[in-house]
């Protein structure tokens, strides 16, 4: 069985080690670093990078390594579960051991000037011409194909898998599982690359989070649009959480409507009904990947010579850049006023070569009955992507979070619908940042966007104990029509989880948030739950405290006789680093650099503020004298020295720090 957390352990080492030696390969040679440089060059012409070109080849070869690094996990998983008839990697036991060097044996007689690196290639050449496979290792889209590792590099991963048990003699990792689980596939790839997770913010949702949220859109929609036409889509879709859990329930349906029917065609039938977009390659290969270990498993096939060609719907792409843009809005909020002619925006005619183009304008060119998703909640590095995000997406404002323009998108792709049974809507879940309903960048899009869907549910589940989800959170259910009621069905937090529970589907907050929402009134030690005014919900900020806090903030708006902002000319932010990752850092780090402590402060978050103590747990960097002058040191010059031309570059109100005659070091 899987071990999982050595397994991570492990793999987390080759990936820095294959990044490395592809690092040297580029620079090395020239024939394999020319397609990166081509890629980069066409990808800044278009506008779609402003990042330096090390800096973007240092994300792609990290993109790549990962890509090894998962085609090997894929093959070892079809090896030691016996889809596959022959052992080229590793096996699951010491007769699989043997084959596979049989099999390596073999191919260096045959070809004796090649090394592991060509053995690997063929190895996941001859999967790619398996049933369902050619998809999973497409020469045209995986980033495995964009450069190869050294020999030497390849034969140490080789070797790596070949790693005998001393007890046993059996491999040391083993991915037997009469069940084909393959829900490791996304924990394992969550945690693969700091870099990557970093970057994509990768963070899976929890199964009983998914099932919640399907309960109250997949299903509704099946009810309403009859579950065999009905299409979902997930266009933050991860490493295919909500796309399984679609899949299981619409074959479910389907198997007991057709109960005589063809395993393999009803199989297809359910995934047909499911389509998925993300920005990471290697997260779609994880979704293909356990689709098409899910559809076997319900068509009864045990070895993938004898399978179907399943066809998977999932794709490699931007959902928020690509495809099509139904609706338009015009006017001000207040008059719903809905913009009806569709109109095609992809405009954008760039793709990088890990993107298909054809397979993107389909499923982006289509709307869904179900939109579900956990949207990244991040702001965009890339100077250049969050610009076309911007010009797409009117919402975004100032320094928006992804969880804006997403909110947006998940509308739009939704059918549209006119709040009658003749012509209904398509239903919108999602889990999502909670940080738009306070600060300024969400002011936009609860003000002027919101008011014109019919926003269902809004649910606080900042103080539910959500695996992963450092980051208060809450969950948004709607459907694209003009509000129906002047009410919104809300469950508001009072109390946060005590402890993390054993098992976070038990969770106090979390059992509280199930049983509470569909009981208006209800009220309990950790949530309350009620319909509350719509109207409400069209001013920024929100006020989700549940146990009359809501009500409580409401009142003092109506009695009192002024507000802050009438008394205070000036209020916000009085540093903006732009880069908090180089100016932030742990207790003693810029001592043992050598910088000065006149040029270090306390640094605190929110979250270090509780009970009327502020508790720092970081240091800043503060490169200025006493009377706020910009001052520096030659320790403090020789720390910030590697990050120059991303400091210099910092854009505030349009301009560059040196555009805006500040110090490149400076805030």
């Amino acid at each position: 069985m899987i071990d999982c957390k050595r397994l991570l352990s492990d793999l987390q080492s080759r990936v820095t080690h294959l990044r490395d030696d592809l690092r040297v390969r580029c620079d090395s040679d020239a024939a394999a670093h020319a397609p990166l440089q081509n890629q980069y060059e066409a990808a800044q012409a278009s506008g779609r990078t402003a990042a330096t070109y090390n800096a973007w080849r240092e994300d792609e070869l990290d993109q790549i390594a990962v890509a090894w690094v998962l085609a090997t996990v894929f093959v070892r998983f079809l090896e030691d579960n016996a889809l596959v008839e022959t052992c080229a990697l590793a096996g699951p036991d010491r007769a699989g051991l043997r084959r596979a060097w049989d099999t390596h044996e073999l191919f260096f007689g045959q070809n004796p000037h090649s090394t592991e690196r060509e053995y690997l290639l063929l190895i996941f050449e001859d999967t790619a011409k398996l049933p369902g496979m050619a998809a999973l290792f497409d020469r045209r889209h995986n980033p495995l194909w964009t450069l190869a590792p050294s020999g030497d590099a390849a034969k140490e991963l080789i070797d790596f898998w070949r790693r005998e048990n001393p007890e046993t003699g059996h491999p040391v990792h083993d991915f037997s599982d009469p069940d084909w689980n393959t829900r490791f596939l996304g924990d394992l790839y969550q945690d693969l690359s700091a870099a990557a997770r970093k970057r994509f913010a990768l963070l899976q949702t929890p199964d009983f989070v998914e099932e919640f949220i399907l309960d109250r859109t997949l299903t509704p929609a099946m009810e309403a649009f009859g579950f065999r036409t009905v299409r979902m889509i997930d266009p933050t879709r991860g490493s295919g959480h909500f796309l399984l859990g679609g899949f299981a329930r619409l074959h479910r349906l389907w198997l007991e409507s057709e109960p005589g029917g063809v395993p393999a065609k009803l199989a297809q039938n359910a995934l047909d009904q499911v389509f998925g977009v993300d920005l990471n390659p290697n997260v779609v290969a994880v979704a293909r990947f356990r689709l098409l270990l899910a559809a076997l498993r319900v068509s009864g096939t045990t070895q993938l010579r004898h399978a179907p060609d399943f066809k998977i719907h999932v794709t490699a792409g931007d959902s928020l850049l690509h495809g099509k843009r139904f609706r338009e809005f015009e006017g001000v909020a207040s008059e719903m006023t809905f913009d009806t002619e569709e109109v095609f925006h992809d405009e954008l005619k760039h793709h990088y070569d890990v993107e298909d183009v054809e397979a993107l304008h389909r499923i982006l060119g289509q709307q869904y009955h179900a939109v579900v998703g956990n949207p990244p909640y991040i702001t965009v590095k890339d100077r250049a992507v969050s610009e076309l995000y911007r010009a797409r997406y009117p919402s975004c404002h100032r320094q928006y979070s992804l969880s804006v323009p997403f909110m947006e998108r998940f509308f739009d792709l939704a059918v549209k619908g006119e709040s009658t049974p003749q012509q209904p809507a398509g239903f919108v879940g999602q889990i999502t940042a909670n940080s738009f309903m306070k600060r300024e960048f969400g002011k936009k899009l609860i003000e002027d966007y919101l008011p014109r869907w019919d926003l269902t549910h809004v649910l606080d589940t900042s103080g539910a104990y959500i695996p992963g989800h450092g980051t208060p959170t809450v969950i948004l259910f709607g459907k694209n029509q003009p509000p129906v009621s002047g009410t919104i069905r809300t469950v508001l937090g009072i109390a946060g989880e005590p402890a993390p529970p054993a098992d976070a589907a038990h969770g106090f907050v979390w059992q509280a948030i199930v049983r509470q929402v569909d009981e208006a009134g209800s009220v309990s030690e950790w949530v309350s739950a009620g319909d509350s005014t719509r109207s409400s919900f069209h001013r920024h900020p929100w006020s989700i405290g549940g146990g009359g806090a809501a009500e409580l903030k409401e009142s003092l708006d109506e009695e009192g006789d002024r507000v802050l902002e009438v008394i205070l000319t000036d209020l916000g932010a009085r540093i903006l680093t732009r880069l908090d990752e180089v100016f932030e850092l742990p207790f003693g780090c810029a001592e043992r650099a050598g910088v000065e402590r006149q040029f270090v402060r306390p640094f605190a978050t929110g979250e270090d503020i509780r009970h009327w103590r502020v508790s720092p747990r970081n240091e800043l960097l503060f490169p200025y004298s006493s009377e706020l002058t910009s001052d520096s040191s030659p320790a403090l010059i020789r720390f910030l020295w590697r990050w120059r031309l991303l400091l210099a570059g910092r854009v505030a109100f349009g301009m560059s720090q040196l555009e805006r005659g500040l110090p490149w070091f400076g805030f």
